[in-house]
């Protein structure tokens, strides 16, 4: 079957009808974890699968995993997919063109009447975004016991919703336990989410690994006071406080480039009056490098400027790791099976180390793992102008397809 192609034209279809679910006007996507956008998304999903002969499994992380029968259902799965949430101000691709790649591909092995030797398994991990409830990547870390159910599920959201309350919502709580599925190797296709393969035009990313992530939320401490009548000697600004970190932190990245990054990517100021000295700031830090070393010195030296301003303003400072993914390198066998895969379909690749994280970053603590990536315009992501082309999404597929039938014999 080296000839075997997914239809480009079904793929496209299948992800311009799932942007309509949670769709923007600005042409982008909005559906948030557990929320009834991902809902609806999600019985669509399990329908197709079902359509085309899988049987259906969620676990109590909500975890979606689609199962073909293989010649040898003895042998271990070869398992792919993404996830189906979005950011707030999401894309049309981010995750879900892994999850309907992976569809795709089932839907060609149908028609063609193909088997293969070990099963397949299409997978749709929950709150990869981490944008309603955090962290992120959490259905796949609770797979990978990282982290415990129960944990996961007293999460909330700013509006005090946990994750189980949530699950139960939309009910896709399911009754299989989480983990423990084993695994012969497990693949993902996303867009790249940046501008290497684009700039330098490459059709395939073969990731060989994920760089490390931390996040941290910081509480600032000050006091409130009259804006008008308190003079600049006797303030204790917790949103000036908030400001000289996050100046130091962007020169700290900027000292450890090119490949370290550093973000506040949310910062609440309280009472959130014009007229009145904010006395609390609460901010978040994603805070990305591939070596594990420099991650640690970043967050050493990081800890020390905190000291250091709250010693010299009186102000009181409270920082929560939230998040530690550690750099992740991607098994040798499957990124050389990806290669193959690429140059029989003849495209153009190249090596590219993810600087986001991934679901696949936690399942390679379980089992053999690597990643496809596919060009998206400009670089953009986790923004309502993502964009790619439909021969670059057919491209994704088919590389992923020829790789998933190398390893499913």
């Amino acid at each position: 079957m080296s000839n075997l192609e997914i239809d480009r034209e079904r793929l496209w279809s299948a992800l311009m009808e799932t942007a309509s679910i949670g769709g923007t006007a600005k042409g982008g996507v909005c559906r948030l974890s557990l929320g009834e956008f991902d809902r609806q998304v999600r019985v669509w999903f399990v329908a197709q699968c079902e359509a085309v002969g899988c049987t259906v499994t969620i676990d109590g992380m909500g975890n979606i995993f689609a199962r073909r029968k293989g010649r040898d259902d003895t042998l271990p799965p070869v398992g792919f997919g993404s996830h189906l949430d979005t950011q707030p101000t999401g894309g049309k691709f981010d995750g879900i063109l892994g999850v309907l790649a992976g569809l795709e591909i089932l839907r060609t092995l149908d028609d063609a009447g193909y088997e293969t030797a070990a099963p397949l398994e299409l997978v749709n991990w929950t709150n990869e975004e981490g944008a309603r409830f955090s962290p992120s990547m959490m259905g796949s870390a609770v797979f990978a016991g990282k982290y415990r159910l129960e944990d996961a599920r007293a999460r909330s959201d700013k509006d005090g919703i946990t994750v189980g309350s949530a699950l139960d919502g939309i009910g896709f709580a399911g009754p299989a336990p989480c983990g423990g599925r084993r695994y012969g190797a497990f693949l993902e296709l996303h867009i790249e989410q940046g501008p290497l393969l684009e700039a330098s035009g490459t059709e395939i990313g073969i990731v060989t690994g994920v760089q490390g992530i931390r996040w941290y939320e910081v509480e600032v401490t000050g006091r409130d006071s009259h804006a008008g009548t308190t003079p600049m000697s006797h303030r204790r600004d917790a949103f000036q406080g908030a400001a000289q970190v996050a100046v130091a932190l962007d020169a700290l990245a900027r000292r450890h480039g090119p490949h370290a990054v550093a973000t506040i990517g949310i910062c609440r100021v309280e009472p959130g009056s014009t007229n009145v000295i904010p006395g609390r700031v609460d901010f978040t830090i994603d805070l990305r490098h591939p070596e594990l070393a420099v991650l640690d010195t970043i967050e050493a030296a990081l800890g020390e400027t905190i000291a250091a301003v709250g010693a010299e303003t009186g102000l009181e400072f409270e920082v929560t790791p939230v998040q530690a993914a550690a750099p992740v390198r991607f098994d040798p066998r499957i990124i050389g099976e990806i290669r193959t895969a690429a140059e029989s379909c003849g495209f153009s690749h190249r090596d590219i180390v993810s600087g986001a994280g991934h679901d696949a970053a936690n399942l390679a603590s379980v089992a053999p793992t690597a990643m496809i990536f596919v060009p998206c315009r400009d670089g953009l992501s986790h923004n309502e102008a993502e964009s790619i082309a439909p021969d670059q999404a057919g491209a994704g597929a088919d590389t992923l397809l020829r790789a998933v039938l190398a390893l499913a014999g």
